[in-house]
């Protein structure tokens, strides 16, 4: 019902000062059952209860003898495999606190949604990936915690993401979301495939009470509530704009200098992105975007990172990398065209694209980037020769697999700090093409085209590139798309190619 109501939305008026309508939730209704824990469906049961005041009288004793600020407890167990991790984890959000949402539905349905925070992690400056990962390794090396489950990400983990910039963006609207972040969450709940557990952890200090910290996770598990997410009103009362933070004209002129400075053989590839912004009367109701999302993309890593009042969402296509014990994946995503109703139609753009010189060889550069980055810490790095189409609902792009065997345990968060920012959203060379993105674009990234994702006790985990994403804050929601652009780029096919990346979610923010 979600995807069929974000079918009937109008996704046209972008590049203007358009009047639409805006997309607002339903009320509850009730054929959207509300359930608590109190009937035991989440609540701890007895044994789970004990071997947590264990955990916490535990990492209690460890923090006190190590003379340590803080040191981490946590248990996990299985619940109902009905149980959906983000709309349980929005229906018990109280207030404005953290919450997060991963998931790729078509990967074995996927999906890890958690709730508050037990600590954040946090670093700016170009060592903040390293700072983050070392923190998150010395907080579970020392931690009081249940024995890691063989599901990745299912114990406790660390959530959240980095800016595409070092020290972030400065804009206002950025400032709940640091350069680097990563949270500790107080409840996470991991679904793979039929199987879904609950984890509850606290970092706890020496002069804590093991009983007071045990009762307060109690009571959290005994209040989530399962709920549906909301759905979107095909019919709003109310109306919103949507608008081009900058004219498209700017756009135009920016793609036109980069592609003078690539002729110039200054550099290779240069990504520029661009700014909508979608002004609502009311509101966005950021679960119910989300949950449109997950349905119309997939394939594609669905998120939702939620600061105070803010959510940063996103469909995005790109895995930056995933790391499963020292194997190490990732994917090279650039070029990109629209996609067809009519099959025919739809496969002819397919292999224009697959023939295309221009695209192609923004392809190769992306590829050509993460295997030299690869190579040093890998017995072996493959890439195929050719790329593949990679397909989903409304875009479809080149894509090359890439996979890699560590010589050595490297953490997920300092490979995505490795990787960051791939030429498929800055450029190459790098010390050429990030200088030149702020003079040239006119506005602030803050965490589009950066990694978000997670990580386990394991340091195993996923970071995606924040892409095909939205920032929303009340009424407004600043929406994101860019092109690579190189030698041969158009500037009038780039500002489409824009709009394509766009329809990704203006259809769920306007009508």
């Amino acid at each position: 019902m979600r995807a069929a109501a974000a079918r009937r939305l109008p996704t046209r008026a972008i590049a203007g000062r358009t009047v639409v309508a805006a997309a607002r939730p339903f009320v509850d209704s009730p054929s959207m059952p509300v359930r608590t824990a109190g009937g035991g469906r989440l609540a701890l049961q007895s044994g789970d209860r004990e071997r947590l005041r264990a955990r916490l009288a535990d990492a209690v004793r460890r923090a006190r003898r190590a003379r340590s600020l803080r040191a981490l407890a946590a248990v996990t167990v299985r619940v109902p495999a009905d149980v959906d991790p983000t709309a349980t984890v929005v229906a018990s959000r109280a207030g404005a606190e953290p919450w997060f949402a991963f998931e790729q539905p078509a990967r074995e349905a996927t999906a890890l949604a958690t709730l508050g925070v037990a600590v954040a992690l946090e670093a700016a400056g170009e060592g903040r990936f390293a700072s983050i990962a070392a923190q998150w390794r010395d907080l579970v090396s020392a931690g009081a915690c249940d024995d890691p489950p063989e599901a990745r990400g299912a114990g406790p983990v660390a959530v959240g993401g980095f800016a595409f910039a070092p020290d972030g963006g400065t804009a206002p609207h950025w400032s709940p979301f640091a350069p680097g972040s990563l949270h500790v969450p107080e409840v996470a709940l991991h679904r793979l495939g039929d199987e879904v557990r609950l984890t509850l952890a606290a970092v706890v200090a020496p002069d804590d009470r093991p009983e007071a910290l045990l009762e307060r996770l109690e009571r959290r598990a005994a209040n989530l509530r399962e709920h549906a997410l909301p759905l979107l009103d095909p019919d709003p009362a109310q109306r919103v704009r949507v608008v081009s933070a900058m004219p498209p004209e700017h756009y135009e002129e920016a793609v036109a200098r980069a592609a003078e400075r690539i002729a110039s053989r200054a550099l290779d590839k240069v990504v520029l992105a661009r700014e909508v912004q979608v002004h609502a009367g009311a509101v966005h109701d950021a679960a119910a975007v989300l949950g449109v999302l997950r349905e119309g993309f997939p394939q594609c890593h669905v998120f939702a990172v939620g600061r105070g009042a803010s959510t940063f969402l996103a469909a995005s296509p790109e895995l930056l990398v995933r790391r499963e014990g020292l194997r190490a994946g990732t994917l090279a995503l650039a070029g990109s065209t629209r996609r067809s109703a009519d099959p025919a139609v739809d496969d002819h753009l397919g292999e224009q694209l697959l023939r295309s010189e221009k695209n192609r060889e923004e392809q190769a550069i992306v590829v050509r980037r993460i295997v030299r980055s690869l190579e040093p810490l890998s017995v072996w790095v493959t890439a195929p020769e050719e790329p593949v189409l990679a397909r989903i609902a409304n875009i479809q792009h080149l894509a090359t697999p890439i996979r890699a065997q560590l010589a050595r345990p490297v953490g997920v968060v300092e490979l995505a700090g490795l990787l960051h920012p791939t030429p498929a959203v800055g450029g190459e060379p790098p010390d050429a093409a990030l200088p030149l993105i702020p003079a040239l674009e006119g506005l602030d990234r803050g965490w589009y085209a950066g990694p978000v994702g997670w990580t386990d006790s394991a340091e195993d985990g996923d970071f995606c590139v924040a892409l095909r994403c939205a920032l929303l804050t009340g009424g407004v929601a600043r929406c994101y798309a860019g092109v690579g652009v190189v030698r041969d780029s158009d500037p009038a096919a780039e500002l489409a190619e824009t709009e394509v990346k766009l329809q990704a979610l203006l259809p769920a923010l306007a009508a």
